[in-house]
């Protein structure tokens, strides 16, 4: 079962029943999920999560879902995998990378659609859409493939090829919108308007961002019941950033983790950071911006978690810190070079501003740190392509290869 009470309003505290609605209709603030987490205190357990499925449904306690026949392409319990390599480049101790580039479509937002389309089937609809920035088109389309759901997907018509090819192979309706993501999202919410379908980040929005806490969920358990001490995280939206934090505090209001004294820091590019211009300016008027950044998975001018991420940042002690273009493909090469890893654009943001904040002792040596890399590096080849090394060319001889790699 699913112990949820209702929604709540954000802003105003008030109360609603559980139904795909996403907006308080007294002061316009967003709802989220209101739990009964006395009951679920009384049945969850380490050795209960423990005994769970290798997936974001080993937390379903904690999730919004009464169905057990959940739509289910096994997102999460993604490797928290420890980074000597870099750490020691960075000069830091203790260093993990939470690497979300493994989900079923290569990114963290199959957490996300997972929840919301298993949401959106025990609400009764029959089609799901949503706006993206590539990773959601991706991984709504496969979802609703897997579950029998019409899908309509919305993405910037200007999108990277492999993100348009990583949805279109699944055979959604895909509709590029000319236009920045803001342009497609004002869209998204007149169609919703209009037309009884599931629009995963609008009209169920609610039970979708909730997917992103297991993030957090994740991190605590692989650290062995314990929160750390720092985490770097991309910013978009802002809905990743608040949702890891509130799994964390989560965690230990059901008794799972001691008190989380986490210190949450986001990072943005340069050329779309209205949270980090907030933050520098020591204020909670987020001024929407013009994107016009390489991490278009990040670029989002208007986000509609960005008060409640500064929030979340300033209460825990956390910094918002920005990269330049020429920083985030370095931040791609980095985590490469020393780890293995290829992540997209977003990564090369984190990567990038996780190097910052260590050079500049926001980080502190001895802090156990988690930086989220949140997808995969073959959606964004364009990127890194003028920056990468070329084949040495040889002849199918010993002799050529001698001259020409060995000299």
């Amino acid at each position: 079962m699913a112990y949820v009470k209702g929604l709540i309003c954000r802003e105003c505290g008030r109360e609603y029943p559980a139904n795909p609605i996403h907006v308080c209709e007294f002061c316009f603030g967003p709802l989220e999920v209101n739990y009964d987490y006395d009951k679920i205190a009384s049945v969850i357990s380490r050795e209960r999560i423990e005994k769970g499925p290798c997936s974001i449904w080993r937390y379903k306690d904690l999730l919004p879902v009464e169905e057990e026949d959940v739509i289910d392409l096994s997102a999460g319990f993604s490797p928290l995998q420890k980074a000597d390599n870099l750490a020691r480049e960075l000069g830091l101790k203790e260093l993990y990378l939470k690497n979300d580039t493994v989900n079923p479509t290569y990114s963290f937002k199959d957490r996300v659609t997972s929840v919301a389309l298993s949401k959106a089937r025990e609400f009764g609809y029959e089609a799901v859409a949503c706006a993206s920035t590539g990773n959601l088109a991706n991984s709504v389309s496969a979802h609703a493939a897997k579950a029998n759901f019409k899908a309509y997907v919305f993405i910037p018509a200007n999108l990277e090829q492999g993100k348009i090819i990583s949805s279109a192979i699944y055979q959604p309706t895909l509709v590029g919108v000319e236009g920045s993501y803001d342009d497609v999202n004002r869209l998204c919410s007149e169609i919703a308007n209009e037309f009884n379908w599931a629009f995963v980040n609008i009209n169920v929005r609610p039970y979708y961002a909730e997917g992103s806490k297991t993030l957090g969920f994740e991190t605590a358990e692989q650290l062995g019941w314990k929160a750390p001490d720092h985490v770097v995280v991309p910013i978009a939206s802002g809905s990743l950033l608040t949702k890891i934090y509130k799994g964390l505090k989560e965690f230990h209001k059901v008794g799972l983790i001691d008190k989380p004294l986490t210190r949450i820091s986001g990072a943005q590019a340069e050329k779309c950071s209205p949270v980090a211009t907030a933050f520098k300016n020591n204020v909670y008027d987020i001024k929407p911006v013009k994107p016009n950044t390489i991490a278009k998975s990040l670029a989002i001018g208007n986000p509609a978690d960005g008060y409640y991420a500064l929030k979340a940042v300033n209460e825990s002690g956390g910094v918002v810190e920005t990269v330049t273009e020429e920083e985030i493909v370095e931040g791609i090469k980095l985590l490469a070079r020393t780890e293995g890893i290829f992540a997209e654009t977003a990564g090369g943001v984190t990567v990038g501003t996780l190097k910052k904040l260590a050079e500049s002792g926001k980080i502190k040596k001895d802090e156990v740190t988690v930086a989220y890399i949140t997808g995969a590096g073959l959606k964004t080849l364009e990127a890194v392509e003028k920056s990468v090394i070329s084949p040495i060319v040889i002849s199918p001889t010993i002799a050529s290869f001698k001259e020409k790699v060995l000299r």
